[in-house]
């Protein structure tokens, strides 16, 4: 097996990880709309990430600071986990690859 495969099935398993702890501190998550949004390279075309969109009592909450504690929770699960609000983009989940993240 590649190791992108590998990295793509690592990161598949801990995404219920992370979407339970959000329900777990009463946030309601969805997966983002990504649709054409991302850059050319992006890891989330390698299924290596994904945006998060956090609501609370179904108010989206945009400024992303509520992220903080579940990025920090992404990054504990393992060396290659990469939170986007270390780089401006606090809903962003991935797995570190080809010196992306």
């Amino acid at each position: 097996m590649s190791e992108q495969f590998n990295k793509r099935c690592k990161f598949t398993s801990f995404i219920p990880m992370l979407i339970e702890e959000m329900i777990f501190k009463g946030y309601q998550p969805c997966i983002g709309r990504d649709g054409l949004k991302h850059k050319k390279n992006s890891l989330h075309y390698e299924g290596l990430a994904a945006d998060i969109d956090l609501f609370k009592d179904g108010v989206y909450l945009a400024d992303g600071k509520d992220h903080k504690q579940f990025g920090e929770f992404w990054e504990s699960l393992d060396k290659d986990c990469a939170w986007g609000g270390r780089f401006a983009d606090p809903n962003h989940y991935s797995i570190k690859y080809g010196g992306r993240k």
